[in-house]
């Protein structure tokens, strides 16, 4: 069992306070109640300590701390993960979110950040350079969990996912050492956090390949959800047979409210949003088909990338509560569809909703055994989120989400993207990483064998 820091000395703490440049919070401090909030309301845990780290040096303290009195240890960066992975009860939380830094170099377009930074600090950083990295949908998303799971997003098809973008990464290990990793340097290591998330170490900073991106074509079309079979069908066959330049993600959701018209508001929709890095010229032929299925809303235009990735920030905010279940799909058949018209007409809350990420194009042009995120030949990312302000909708928006996994289940390719799934055991992560699975237990035998890194979607050390 885990010592509680509650057992250690006052004097072995303010020993390690000594050694940090950042602050320490415990239980005992105003704000702690609020430090250990994250992204998801849902989640109540109460560490024994948080490293709030503001460099390098800050790391590799916290782990010696923690390794050498057997502390539990989190690893918190934008504090996004649905199952709260990036916080613990009881033990040692080291925060990253101090470690912040966007450096782009234009001689080679790459771009270079720090541990603690979110997508919307390097989408501001990059976007005057007319840049932009491959990235998720939500701008408030920290860039370390999104990169170690994999990094599903608007320019999936025509960039890959963000770890098919990420160079280079310098690591703190478990034993408090400090390594750069790329395709020449620990190229084992640098195979295993291109997917295998936080089980090898703590990065400390992100090298990525940026694109020539600067303004997009983007937005919502939506459809009753009566049509939800229809346009699911017709949505297969379209964009995988789209130019890698077009992305659109399929959504059953409810309309919250503003910005949305009223006529629009609290009903039920079969929606799906869309990016296009192309020309006007090429997307109004390409979009054709589209506005031939008469869909009652579409507010499709030209955007900044940034404006596309903030759009639904303000549906979104810090604190909600949340429930996430998750599967990869590689057809969208009948029966499948019948389950997604059920239960998108039972939605539960204005904001829970259900999203199809395409993997095609790009994404799809890596080998399953390039890096560890194994599913290249699925068609889709699946996630259902169940969301509500409300605490008095847990139970609600939870047993929406199960119930629906548990029908589309049957049709899935039997794993999910890891940054989709809650804390859902070692059977569920396994499926997730399939043939990769085994070379990554080694890899984290080899520089993780006391599992020192393990609140996250564990990867147990061979």
């Amino acid at each position: 069992m885990k010592k509680s820091v509650k057992n250690l000395e006052t004097l072995v703490i303010e020993e390690f306070a000594s050694q940090l440049r950042g602050d320490i919070v415990m239980p005992s401090d105003d704000d702690y109640n609020e430090t250990r909030k994250v992204y998801n309301g849902m989640i109540n845990k109460h560490p024994d300590l948080f490293a709030m780290c503001v460099d390098v040096a800050d790391v590799i303290a916290s782990v010696n701390f923690g390794r050498e009195n057997d502390l539990l240890i989190a690893v918190r960066g934008g504090g996004h993960n649905g199952g709260g992975l990036g916080i613990c009860d009881n033990g040692l939380v080291i925060d990253l979110s101090g470690i912040k830094f966007v450096r782009v170099d234009t001689s080679d377009n790459t771009v270079l950040v720090g541990g603690g930074n979110l997508w919307g600090e390097v989408d501001h950083a990059t976007h005057p350079f007319g840049l932009a990295v491959p990235a998720g949908i939500i701008s408030s998303t920290g860039v370390g969990g999104l990169t170690l799971g994999g990094g599903v997003g608007h320019l999936s098809r025509k960039y890959g996912l963000t770890i098919d973008n990420l160079l280079e990464a310098d690591m703190v290990l478990a034993d408090g050492s400090i390594v750069t990793v790329n395709k020449d340097q620990y190229p084992d290591l640098f195979w295993a956090i291109r997917g295998g998330g936080g089980n090898f170490g703590i990065v400390t900073s992100f090298k990525f390949q940026a694109h020539a991106v600067k303004n997009v074509i983007g937005g919502p079309t939506l459809w009753p959800v009566e049509q939800t079979e229809e346009i699911m069908k017709w949505y297969h066959n379209f964009i995988h047979n789209a130019p890698d330049e077009l992305n659109g993600f399929i959504a059953e959701m409810i309309i919250p409210g503003p910005p949305f018209p009223e006529s629009l508001h609290n009903k039920k929709f079969c929606g799906i949003v869309w990016c296009y890095t192309g020309s006007q010229t090429e997307f109004d032929e390409l979009f054709r088909p589209v506005l031939a299925l008469n869909p009652v809303f579409a507010h499709v235009g030209e955007m900044p990338y940034p404006a596309i990735q903030t759009m639904f920030d303000g549906m979104l905010p810090h604190g909600l509560q949340w429930y996430w279940r998750a599967d990869f799909f590689k057809e969208l058949g009948s029966e499948l569809r019948a389950e997604h018209l059920k239960f998108g007409s039972k939605i539960p809350t204005p904001l829970s909703q259900m999203h199809l990420y395409p993997i095609s194009g790009a994404a799809s042009r890596v080998g399953a055994d390039e890096t560890p995120w194994a599913y290249r030949d699925s068609k889709y990312a699946g996630v259902i989120v169940g969301v509500s302000p409300y605490p008095k909708d847990a139970d609600k928006i939870t047993n929406w989400c199960k119930d629906y996994w548990s029908a589309l289940h049957p049709y899935s390719s039997g794993g999910a993207y890891s940054n989709f799934m809650m804390d859902e055991g070692q059977e569920r992560v396994q499926a997730s990483y399939k043939h990769n699975y085994d070379r990554l237990t080694k890899i984290k035998g080899k520089y993780d064998p006391n599992n020192l890194f393990r609140v996250n979607q564990n990867i147990k050390p061979k």
